[in-house]
């Protein structure tokens, strides 16, 4: 068995373009050895060529562990994952960079881009992996200086609601209520902290907790969001194809929003000039909307939007009006245990910054 050998199956079973039946990969061995290789080999050479040609290859058992959300390939002899309790390094091995690079190829292709020399990164989400979707990045040489670089992330529904979040001490009871308060007075919020926070895991937690008898509309840019609310409409940005055409961005899906009745408009993660219309949604009379932002404390929650609305076009000052006339920021620590108000604000004002 020989990388040549390899290829050539590859090659064959690209070109006859059928299933991918154990017989028929048999046989395409057989072909291609010129009958030479006896059962042992052709098993062997079988086993090859499913890590060459489905899933994700050598990085399958990984993705599919419990816990995993991270699988990061840095060179072909060093794999690493994180299972949420930080990175480590795996004894899993790559033949050599162009298996890898095969691979990152393969799965770009899965994902509906292109990942070449005249495109050598490539961002897409897959859904062949598991139950899960897996959101892709990789960068190949020379951009990757040290050879191709793959990164996976799992990302697993979330979908707790408060009263776990609160048994299991992640949320006090006081953070609790006010939590409440300001979703029984319709206010439009933000949850803003660093990576790892827990803000995801906070809005779908308090979308959950929204009145049954609304419509939520949330829009992602992965879907990572899945509340328990009864009437829940997802939209999920793309990017473009192989072709280069048919992207739709998460502001073009915020217009769309607004055009299907939402009684709460939801922005998974506020990270581009969509910032401009869930704003501008905010202020005409779309009550009680939220999304997420990265940003360390409340107080840098401005400086941070300002930036983003930049790219929209949206001034400095016209940013800090609709912020002050809409918006309610919160930010949430990976455990929060007490509350308290910035500027000691009475509940009804909308534009204030919370901890929690």
């Amino acid at each position: 068995m020989t990388a040549s050998l390899i290829e050539r199956v590859r090659e064959r079973l690209a070109v006859e373009d059928i299933p991918l039946r154990p017989a028929v990969v048999a046989a395409a061995i057989r072909a291609e050895s010129g009958g030479l290789l006896g059962d042992t080999d052709v098993l062997a050479t079988m086993r090859v060529l499913q890590t060459e040609l489905t899933g994700a290859g050598l990085l399958d058992p990984l993705l599919r562990l419990p816990g995993t959300t991270d699988v990061l390939v840095t060179a072909p002899d060093a794999v690493w994952v994180d299972g949420g309790n930080g990175l480590y390094r795996t004894e899993i091995r790559f033949a050599d960079e162009e298996a890898v690079r095969r691979l990152a190829q393969r799965l770009a292709l899965a994902a509906g881009r292109r990942l070449d020399e005249n495109q050598p990164w490539v961002d897409g989400q897959l859904t062949c992996l598991g139950s899960d979707p897996v959101r892709l990045h990789a960068v190949l040489p020379p951009v990757a200086a040290g050879g191709t670089c793959l990164s996976l992330r799992v990302l697993r529904p979330v979908d707790q609601d408060l009263d776990a979040l609160i048994d299991t001490g992640a949320i006090a009871e006081p953070a609790a209520r006010l939590l409440d308060q300001i979703l029984r007075a319709r206010l439009a919020f933000l949850i803003s902290g660093g990576t790892g926070a827990g803000k995801t895991t906070l809005l779908a937690a308090l979308l959950g907790a929204v009145d049954a008898g609304e419509r939520i509309v949330c829009v992602e840019d992965a879907a990572e969001l899945a509340p328990r609310h009864p009437h829940l409409v997802k939209l999920v940005a793309r990017g473009a194809n192989v072709e280069g055409v048919g992207v739709v961005t998460v502001r073009d899906l915020v217009r769309q929003a607004l055009r299907m009745r939402p009684d709460r408009i939801v922005v998974g993660e506020v990270r581009g000039d969509e910032v401009v219309d869930l704003l501008a949604a905010l202020n005409t009379g779309h009550d009680g909307g939220a999304g997420t932002v990265h940003a360390n404390s409340p107080a840098e929650v401005p400086a941070r939007l300002e930036a983003l609305a930049g790219a929209g076009g949206l001034s400095r000052a016209a940013l800090h009006s609709q912020l002050a006339a809409a918006v309610l920021s919160v930010t949430t620590p990976e455990v929060c245990t007490t509350v308290y108000d910035v500027e000691s604000t009475p509940l009804n004002v909308p534009w204030r910054q919370c901890y929690l």
